[in-house]
Order: structure tokens, then C-alpha cells, then sequence
């Protein structure tokens, strides 16, 4: 089957200034939109998104655009396009395969934005965590307000960009009002955390009720990892420590030497919806918990990611709440109802620059 494929850049422009504890990322995504389509027929066609993140993504770097004009040139040679999924170099470039993946799926289910499903029975609510973005400590708590009274039952807060002891102050403030039971609460700390300072700052934070913390340190050291997982201070949950590795084999040995609680399964970052499901495997193998997040992709990547917890069949809250983070991200029929992430069969895509 022989297919054309291009490509479309757009900046995403974010509703405030995006921080992190790695630093800010201003107040614009780049992403770029794979689109994929029969040769002599664009009548219908399949969409994915290539969406790397500054600071995070092993394919955030200045080649990556012409690398995707070379896997698009690639694709249309193969007999099965399919096939450049297989090629090794694309593995170095795990945003690309993503949207690769899901353009080709799209497109050989119907051009219709499925690229994982083609019933709409297949498509179910999935619950989800509000987010809460770094901010000064007034700022956290409107947001942290807004998230509990549009009716979200479990918030993820970034932590350690503001002094520790005002974050503490803020999840004090949380319990005063709701318990446990009535609130979750999930912590991201983005690798903030020293060997120095790490224990000390989970045991005061433990006396929050903490459902779980994303990556306490930053990736990589891997005996001080096990080390604050052991101490079952705070259950954890890691992200960018999975980044780059794409072999059974090296995923094995990370897991069982950190033995962590849990894994945040990122499909930009690890290469798509097979890759994930590797990693899902692997953690049901080695009984270790683990949930879908978006990264902070428009609403294409996130409508793909979306129909990977369906057909995963999650029941946990999932991190994918974050298309409501732009400005001019695309019309599509992905709805957030309370804290619930859903289908709206009665509203259709909407994308300019496709002429769709």
C-alpha cells in the first residue's frame, strides 16, 4: 500500500506561564502534526502529533523537524508504511513514533480520529486527576480551589518551585477542609528533591495523606531511589526516570533494582501506544501500579492517549486533563465532565490548517 505523508507545525499557546521545577516553559508548545493519506486520495486521512517537551524529551533537539520530513519520505517508499515503526533509528525519536503510530492506525481505521478504536461503544469515561500548576502560593490555591469545586476528587500538584514550607502550607490547608476519602492528593516534584534534603521533606509531607509522589530526584540515581522507595514514606510513582529505554531487558533491570510503587506511562515520551503496553505488561508482571498521562500535547495526541485507557481498561485516575491548558488548541469532541474525560459523539473535529 503506497500512502503520501507531510507534515504541519503549531505553536500552542499556553493560557499562563508554564513552570516546572526545571524552569519555565514560556508560554508556547511547539508540536508538529503528522498526516498520512492514500497516494491520489486525501478524501480522508490519518493524523498523529510529534509533540516533544523542552528539558524532558530525548527528541526535544534542533533536527527534529527534518527528521520527521525523512520518516514521512521513509514511510512512503515502504510497501507496508507500517514498517517504519521497525526502523531502529525512530526509537531515538520516540515523539515521532507516536505520531506515526497513531497517523497510520488513523488512517487504516477510517480517516476518522480512531486510530485504537472503531466502535464508539469503545469509548468510555475515564477519570481523571485535576492538575495544579506551579504558581506563588496564592495562585496555587485559587487553582487548587477551582479543581475541588469543578468537582475533581483526586488533584495532582507540582511541588518545589515555591519555598517548601508554603507547600506545606497548602496541603495543610487542603486537609483542614477534606480527608483523604474525600480528596486525593498526588504529588509531582519533577526531580526537585536532593539525597540531602529528599527523606527529610517526604516525612512532612507524609503527614498529608499523600496518595503518591512522581519522581522525588531526578533520574538516574538509581541506588537513592531504591533507597526513598523502600522507606514507604510516600508511595512512588516514576516518570522521567523510564525515558530512553526502549528494550525489555534494560525496562526489567531498572524496575526491579528502584522497586518502585508505581509508573507514570507518558506515550510521547516512551514512543507511542506499543511501547506503552509493553511497560503495562511489565508492571502487571512485577505487580507494580501504574496510570496514563499526557504531555501536555494538543487535543490529537491527547485523543490518542485518551483511546489507549480505553483500550487498556484503566479504572485508576489517569493524568489527562491537560488539553484545557491552551489557548487555540484544537475543537474536538473530547469533553472533561466533573473529573471525567469523555466522548462527545455529537461534536466533530475541527482543524484549520488541514481544511478539515
Amino acid at each position: 500500500m503506497q500512502i503520501q505523508a507531510t507534515y504541519y507545525l503549531h505553536d500552542l499557546q499556553f493560557n499562563f506561564e508554564a513552570n516546572t521545577s526545571r524552569g519555565s516553559l514560556g508560554k508556547t508548545h511547539r508540536i508538529y502534526l503528522v498526516k498520512v493519506f492514500l497516494k491520489d486520495e486525501e478524501s480522508y486521512f490519518g493524523l498523529g502529533e510529534a509533540a516533544p517537551l523542552k528539558g524532558l524529551s530525548i527528541d526535544f533537539r534542533e533536527d527534529i523537524e527534518e527528521m520527521i520530513g525523512f520518516f514521512c519520505g521513509k514511510a512512503e517508499q515502504l510497501e507496508d508504511p507500517l514498517d517504519v515503526l521497525e526502523d531502529p533509528l525512530i526509537n531515538l525519536f520516540p515523539s515521532v513514533k507516536f505520531a506515526f503510530e497513531t497517523a497510520l492506525n488513523d488512517l487504516f481505521n477510517g480517516g476518522i480520529r480512531s486510530p485504537f478504536f472503531t466502535k464508539n461503544s469503545d469509548f468510555t469515561p475515564i477519570p481523571i486527576n485535576g492538575l495544579v500548576w506551579m504558581g506563588d502560593k496564592k495562585v496555587m490555591l485559587e487553582r487548587i480551589e477551582e479543581k475541588i469545586n469543578a468537582g475533581f476528587k483526586c488533584i495532582k500538584i507540582k511541588v518545589g518551585a515555591i519555598n517548601f514550607k508554603e507547600e506545606c502550607q497548602l496541603l495543610e490547608h487542603i486537609r483542614n477542609v477534606f480527608s483523604k476519602e474525600q480528596l486525593i492528593i498526588r504529588l509531582d516534584a519533577n526531580g526537585s528533591f536532593t539525597q540531602d534534603d529528599v527523606f527529610s521533606k517526604l516525612e512532612k509531607l507524609s503527614r498529608y495523606d499523600i496518595h503518591s509522589i512522581e519522581q522525588p530526584v531526578l533520574p538516574g540515581q538509581w541506588d537513592l531511589m531504591n533507597k526513598v522507595c523502600s522507606s514507604n514514606i510516600i508511595p512512588v510513582a516514576l516518570d522521567e526516570e523510564l525515558i530512553g529505554y526502549s528494550k525489555e531487558e534494560s525496562r526489567t533491570i531498572l524496575l526491579k533494582t528502584i522497586k518502585p510503587q508505581y509508573v507514570i506511562l507518558k506515550p510521547t515520551l516512551l514512543g507511542g501506544y506499543r511501547e506503552t503496553s509493553e511497560w503495562v505488561d511489565l508492571c502487571k508482571k512485577l505487580d507494580i501500579g501504574w496510570w496514563l498521562t499526557s504531555a501536555l500535547e494538543s487535543n490529537v495526541g491527547l485523543n490518542a492517549i485518551y483511546q489507549m485507557a480505553c483500550r487498556l481498561g484503566v479504572t485508576t485516575y489517569q493524568g489527562l486533563g491537560t488539553g484545557m491548558l491552551y489557548e487555540n488548541n484544537f475543537s474536538s469532541p473530547l469533553k472533561i465532565l466533573k473529573d471525567q474525560i469523555q466522548y462527545d459523539f455529537s461534536e466533530s473535529w475541527r482543524l484549520p490548517m488541514l481544511n478539515n
